[in-house]
């Protein structure tokens, strides 16, 4: 049991570690918090709450692992590699997929609530 435990305490530890040194992680969380909360707000579905909420764990998801590749890397090579920065501007492109896809099942998902408020 004290592995397991051991190994939650790594995992939290890395997550902090994104969230406090990284700034687009706290741009992200501010994102989804902000997201679910407009949800519970709007009285989403159920569905739709749990999309959101999908979303906001595949951006965290492409950022950690973003995150991870960049300081492995820095590791690898402190210069400037041209081979490197494609790697890390790929790990970057990933988040902005995973951004965009959750801004626009945001869009999706909102639009409809938002015509209705703005009709009543």
């Amino acid at each position: 049991m004290g592995n397991i435990m051991r190994g939650f305490g790594f995992a939290f530890k890395g997550l902090w570690y994104v969230l406090r040194y990284e700034r687009n992680a706290r741009i992200h969380l501010v994102a989804a918090v902000f997201a679910f909360g407009l949800g519970v707000y709007m009285r989403v579905t159920d569905v739709e709450l749990a999309a959101i909420f999908f979303a906001i764990i595949i951006v965290f998801l492409a950022e950690i692992v973003n995150t991870a590749f960049e300081k492995t890397l820095d590791l690898i090579d402190t210069n400037h590699n041209p081979k490197i920065m494609i790697i890390k501007d790929m790990a970057a492109g990933a988040v902005l997929v995973a951004a965009s896809a959750a801004a626009l099942m945001g869009i999706v998902i909102f639009t409809p609530y938002f015509v209705r408020l703005w009709q009543n």
